[in-house]
């Protein structure tokens, strides 16, 4: 399958803690703590699309300066073509991750989004693009906008992850989730209770499918062709190190096993094996597992 993924890349720092909350001193000495890599939402999706056999085509924008150079070899040492990531930022974003060791998997987040909000991607050359793809992932980045009709125009199936919403109304992703056929977003910080939410969002948006990822208790799935919500627990197979990464992990490989044409239920089965393979590695883009790989744990594992 081919899948038009675009979202952002940037240079990511995970530094690993004693705990939450942080105490005050002048100096700690994590050995192996610290780790910076490549990772954002667009490319964590696109990399571990690109390892379960997907043939991805990814878009972003990044700068002219050292971060930049950074991701462009590192997206020539990882296969994925640059010819629709374009440098048209005054600076490359960055990120830090606090997280915390243990299953619990608790960690704290800072973008750095640099001048990405303010700038445009130019829809007229990502047209062909789209419209010779299976399906469009196109994360709820501001410059992804114009990208939206040009899907709908095409038939595309659309996917989209908003993240952390507090409002079913939210200006900035109401565009994302009027358009999305496949909608997912976390759990942390709903007004209300999970299954309450998801119910006002497939009350509100066309959205064919929607999930809400819960982390360790798993997530829930709204199927508009069922009218049902299902609960699905999350794979434990111990070893978790970051967390980091798990809602993009969920999120591919639901895509994935989805558009292959598995069943609703069985590809979030899938997805959450997929994620609990992922957070036994450090970093946002590392730890994605093969086809095969799922697999042997899916078929294994009583859920």
């Amino acid at each position: 399958m081919k899948l038009f993924v675009s979202g952002l890349i940037n240079v990511e720092t995970n530094l690993r803690i004693r705990s939450f909350p942080v105490t005050y001193y002048p100096i700690d000495y994590p050995f192996f703590g610290i780790n910076a890599t490549i990772s954002g939402v667009g490319y964590n999706v696109s990399t571990a699309a690109k390892t379960l056999g997907d043939e991805v085509v990814f878009s972003s924008l990044i700068g002219k300066d050292h971060e930049g150079r950074r991701i462009a070899h590192e997206l020539d040492y990882s296969g994925i073509s640059r010819e629709y990531v374009f440098e048209s930022l005054d600076e490359t974003p960055v990120s830090v991750i606090l997280y915390e060791p243990g299953d619990g998997g608790r960690r704290q987040i800072y973008c750095d989004l640099k001048d990405i909000q303010d700038k445009s991607i130019d829809a007229e050359r990502l047209r062909g693009a789209i419209e010779s793809s299976d399906m469009c992932i196109l994360c709820n980045s501001n410059f992804n906008r114009v990208l939206l009709p040009i899907a709908k125009q095409a038939g595309k199936p659309i996917a989209t992850d908003v993240h952390v919403l507090r409002d079913i109304y939210d200006p900035f992703n109401r565009d994302f989730m009027q358009n999305a056929d496949i909608l997912f977003l976390s759990d942390e910080d709903l007004p209300t209770s999970p299954r309450e939410f998801i119910t006002s969002l497939k009350n509100t948006y066309p959205a064919k499918i929607i999930v809400i990822g819960l982390g360790s208790d798993g997530a829930i799935m709204y199927e508009r062709a069922t009218d049902k919500i299902t609960a699905v627990p999350a794979v434990n197979i111990g070893g978790v190190v970051n967390t980091v990464g798990a809602g993009d992990a969920l999120f591919t490989a639901f895509n994935h096993y989805y558009l292959r044409r598995y069943d609703a239920l069985d590809a979030l089965k899938r997805a959450e094996v997929f994620a609990a393979l992922k957070i036994r590695y450090d970093g946002g883009a590392r730890g994605f597992a093969t086809e095969q790989q799922v697999d042997e744990v899916y078929n294994s594992y009583k859920f």
